[in-house]
């Protein structure tokens, strides 16, 4: 983008609150289920029906609003937003306006290295709409399922400045809602969406410019590539005399590009009013204390006791608190490995979990809660390590079989013959041979080259087919060195 300018933009995050019931009825919210089987006369607007508000939606989202460092109202009511689309049984979307649930707030993300806040305006509650099928052949098809389920809209202040700063800003969100166990934030289950609005304006200037929205971001990486595009597209039209038409666009993925979708030159009258058929929600003091009373340990708050408590570097913490999961599973193997108060069995188990585990879950497109290899197993593992009975170099092997067929380390030791070689007449032996073989690297070592000594090492390690104490080789070739 052209550096005399500058983008503004502001994300609207749709978050589908955790729970087994809808909104305002009590259908089931479990994914892929057939079309139409999760509805009944209150999802689908029968006439005559009445809506009764799901309580643990509103306590999640008033987690959420406090955590996100928003004022939370005292009183706030739903509204009926008017509009006609095929999937909206009713015509019109009961949601939050003029009095949302909670506002005013903020949260700080990390951009290369430096924080930097972005504004939350608002967080409300409302229903989602149902599901339009297009590729059918002639035609669309409807299926209502997702239609009431309870979503979370968090609306930021147009405070963003670059793409980086909106990737950065809904990892951070999802962290958080994920570690407040609000949301599973699985973008392909629609479980998070998100909407952004972008304009440009030149350096130094305060007044917005005009904005377009782009829908259709089904990953982080896609807003920020289309905010990226939109932001040259908006620079290019302006440096040639146009002007930006305000208007919906869609992403699409493929062509790298933005396309008009609907204009929006005039605000859209939703002739908003109160839902005549929910009473106000009245959050008291003393309910607030209560929802709040359970707030996890959040994200920020981990990392800096995973430093300052098992003396982890900034990488490493940092990477096993990016996900509540991962952050569970690596103490609970601490747990295992009695490894409180040992910053070095800390840091081992730390090098297994973020190098090996998640290396293999990454390699394979899955995450930790799918781990073929338990906390408890990876334990055993490292607590055979730390007893002598494998060497690291064996338990790679092992780790690996592990992973592969989820059976205990001591099994697979068993069947493979792994066990490591800590006799010192069995290890004594093989060095005698190694010596007569590499009589040109014995020679060596004894006029002072002590790199020859790796060599040597690395000879009997491979003669006993890695299973050798690689310390008692270092400590007995050293000795018969000197003979």
């Amino acid at each position: 983008m052209n550096d005399n300018f500058e983008m503004v933009v502001g994300l609207e995050v749709h978050v589908q609150v955790k729970s087994a019931s809808k909104i305002f009825c009590g259908c089931s919210t479990d994914f892929g289920s057939a079309p139409n089987s999760q509805t009944c006369p209150v999802c689908t607007g029968m006439p005559g029906v009445l809506p009764v508000l799901n309580k643990k939606v509103v306590e999640d989202a008033i987690k959420t609003a406090y955590v996100l460092n928003c004022g939370i109202a005292g009183f706030s009511i739903f509204a009926r937003k008017n509009y006609f689309y095929p999937d909206l049984p009713k015509n019109y979307q009961i949601s939050q306006y003029e009095k949302p649930l909670a506002g005013n707030g903020w949260v700080d993300v990390k951009v290369n290295g430096e924080i930097r806040k972005v504004g939350i305006v608002r967080v409300h509650l409302e229903e989602d709409a149902g599901k339009l099928i297009h590729d059918i052949g002639e035609g669309s098809l409807v299926d209502l399922n997702r239609t009431g389920m309870p979503l979370m809209e968090i609306v930021t202040t147009p405070c963003i400045n670059d793409s980086a700063q909106a990737y950065e800003y809904l990892k951070t969100l999802k962290v958080i809602l994920q570690y407040m166990d609000v949301s599973d934030c699985d973008m392909e289950k629609g479980s998070l969406r998100c909407d952004a609005n972008i304009s440009v304006r030149k350096k130094g200037e305060k007044t917005l410019g005009t904005k377009t929205e782009i829908k259709n971001l089904n990953s982080f990486k896609a807003v920020q590539k289309a905010l990226d595009y939109e932001a040259a597209r908006h620079v290019e039209v302006l440096g040639g005399g146009g002007r930006i038409v305000q208007e919906t666009r869609l992403w699409d993925e493929a062509a790298g590009r933005t396309s008009s979708m609907r204009s929006k030159e005039e605000a859209h009258d939703y002739r908003y009013f109160p839902e005549p058929d929910l009473v106000p929600v009245r959050v008291s003091k003393e309910w607030q204390e209560t929802i709040l009373k359970g707030l996890p340990e959040l994200p920020s708050k981990k990392y800096e006791r995973f430093i300052k408590e098992y003396g982890l570097s900034e990488y490493d913490a940092g990477v096993l608190t990016a996900g509540r999961d991962t952050a569970d599973y690596y103490e609970e193997c601490l747990k295992k490995c009695s490894a409180a108060g040992n910053p070095k069995l800390c840091k081992t188990v730390a090098n297994w979990v973020t190098g090996d585990l998640l290396g293999h879950l990454n390699r394979d497109n899955t995450d930790i809660q799918k781990s073929p290899v338990p906390a408890r197993m990876l334990a055993e593992m490292i607590g055979l390590i730390e007893s002598g009975t494998i060497s690291g170099k064996i338990a790679k092997t092992v780790f690996s079989e592990m992973y592969s067929t989820s059976k205990p380390p001591m099994v697979i030791i068993n069947e493979k013959n792994l066990v490591q070689v800590s006799d010192t007449g069995e290890i004594g032996a093989i060095i005698d041979k190694v010596m007569e073989e590499n009589q040109d690297a014995v020679r060596k070592y004894r006029a002072g080259k002590q790199q020859a000594l790796g060599h040597l090492v690395g000879q009997v390690m491979k003669k006993s087919q890695g299973k050798a104490n690689p310390g008692l080789v270092n400590k007995l070739l050293v000795e018969k060195m000197k003979g």
